[in-house]
């Protein structure tokens, strides 16, 4: 019962915000941002402590400033979201800047694949739109939400923009590498992972885990391995791909310690340089009252 009115509750939110005016869209989730941070329930709590962590020397003001942005920015998303269905091609090419485009280009066009490891951070999904819409083959992984009609929901959303969405199973990995060869652009999100099988990382000073699929996938296919930090503009985003140097020596579980631990380093960079576009409204640490996973 809770998984559904919970899905109702984004049907709801998905129709009324396209339907009502931009600016007003816009203020309505900012409003609702405002609401949340003011009542400081568990989500807005744990980003509070995570930012923090990436700002260990920020005073009490400027951490209360900086999770208001941050939830702004966390809206913004949900409203894009909800809107992006309406947006022209146009407006899609025309609000996105890139750093280091060629790193993904070069790949795309020798047709060896190209593997993009990214965090929570600003529209992922407007930066894959922008890519997709210039003819790129973009296939990416979704973990199953329940209940079922939003997962489905989500799903029908991102293929509309012309991306392959893989369920998250025991065969990802084999088709994803399929795809590479296929020469492919492979977008994963992978700044989390706390199970037993994700990495461990030193981030912002502490312990972590991150996902290995894009480190075993590199490793795999020799497809290079770069990252993106997507933050927000006044217009829209900016996205700075990294590359990331494969090690040459070394066990592969070595191999893949230090992809990962790069990978992490990208990701600080670029949640030093936009904390606020961080949307990281979960657990990311491993110690404190962590708990392993039974």
């Amino acid at each position: 019962m809770k998984d559904n009115l919970a899905a109702y509750a984004y049907f709801a939110g998905w129709r009324i915000v396209r339907w009502l005016p931009e600016k007003i869209a816009y203020q309505l989730a900012y409003w609702v941002a405002d609401h949340l941070t003011k009542r400081n329930g568990k989500n807005v709590s744990r980003l509070r402590s995570n930012l923090r962590r990436t700002k260990p020397d920020v005073t009490s003001l400027d951490l209360d400033l900086l999770v208001f942005n941050a939830m702004r920015s966390y809206m913004r998303y949900w409203c894009d979201t909800f809107r992006f269905p309406d947006w022209s091609a146009e407006r899609v090419r025309e609000t996105v800047t890139v750093t280091n485009e060629h790193l993904l280009f070069d790949a795309i066009a020798a047709k060896t694949g190209v593997i993009v490891s990214l965090p929570h951070a600003g529209n992922w999904d407007h930066a894959g739109a922008y890519f997709c819409a210039q003819g790129v083959h973009l296939v990416t992984v979704a973990e199953r939400l329940k209940p079922e009609k939003l997962f489905l929901k989500f799903l029908q959303y991102r293929q509309a923009m012309g991306m392959e969405v893989l369920p998250l199973d025991g065969r990802v990995i084999g088709t994803l590498a399929q795809r590479l060869r296929q020469g492919a652009l492979v977008a994963l999100v992978a700044d989390r992972d706390l199970s037993r099988t994700g990495i461990n990382v030193d981030f912002f000073g502490g312990p972590s885990r991150m996902p290995a699929g894009p480190a075993l996938l590199a490793l795999k296919t020799d497809a290079p391995l770069i990252t993106a930090f997507v933050s927000y503009t006044d217009a829209g985003i900016h996205i700075d791909f990294k590359l990331i140097i494969l090690p040459s020596a070394g066990s592969d579980a070595e191999k893949v310690s230090e992809i990962v631990q790069m990978t992490a380093k990208h990701f600080e960079e670029g949640i030093s340089e936009h904390p606020e576009d961080w949307h990281m409204l979960q657990r990311i640490w491993t110690d404190g009252d962590f708990v392993e996973r039974a």
